[in-house]
């Protein structure tokens, strides 16, 4: 589910949905992502074996964010390298698809079944398996990370 936040004037994506990559590297992205996405928006390489992508207004905000690391430290050539190789203006096509190149495919081991998820600010594309595993590595343990997550009580 998706809404944009009229009270707060920010983008909530969320939800969970399954496609396919079709044999030219095309995803559809769910309807109610694409409103929250806009005309245009980037993919790259996420973290954990996943895809990220970002409507331009949040990129713009990491991009700001990135501009302050210094490059004469490793750790930050490292993900800067990484992080912005992949990075690809995308555009939706007249059936909602988004192309995903080869290498950004192959990252995140999409071969045939995928798996988008809304988390907040950004849409996550995973392979099926990828997402299978993660989530039954992290299920068990979901109170934990919350309370290491949350030192207050927010209803959860």
């Amino acid at each position: 589910m998706v809404e944009r936040g009229e009270k707060w004037g920010v983008i909530m994506l969320m939800g969970e949905y399954h496609h396919n990559i079709d044999e030219k590297g095309r995803i559809i992205i769910p309807s109610k992502f694409r409103y929250e996405l806009g005309e245009k928006f980037i993919v790259t390489r996420g973290l954990d074996g996943c895809l990220f992508v970002y409507p331009m207004e949040e990129w713009n905000n990491i991009i700001d964010k990135l501009k302050t690391l210094p490059f004469t430290k490793k750790d930050a050539r490292a993900f800067l390298r990484f992080f912005l190789s992949g990075a690809t203006e995308c555009a939706f096509d007249r059936q909602g698809r988004i192309s995903i190149s080869t290498p950004l495919a192959s990252y995140a081991g999409i071969e045939k079944e995928c798996v988008i998820i809304g988390v907040n600010d950004r849409l996550e594309i995973w392979s099926k398996n990828n997402w299978e595993k993660f989530f039954s590595q992290n299920e068990e343990n979901l109170s934990d990370i919350a309370e290491d997550l949350f030192e207050v009580n927010i209803g959860i």
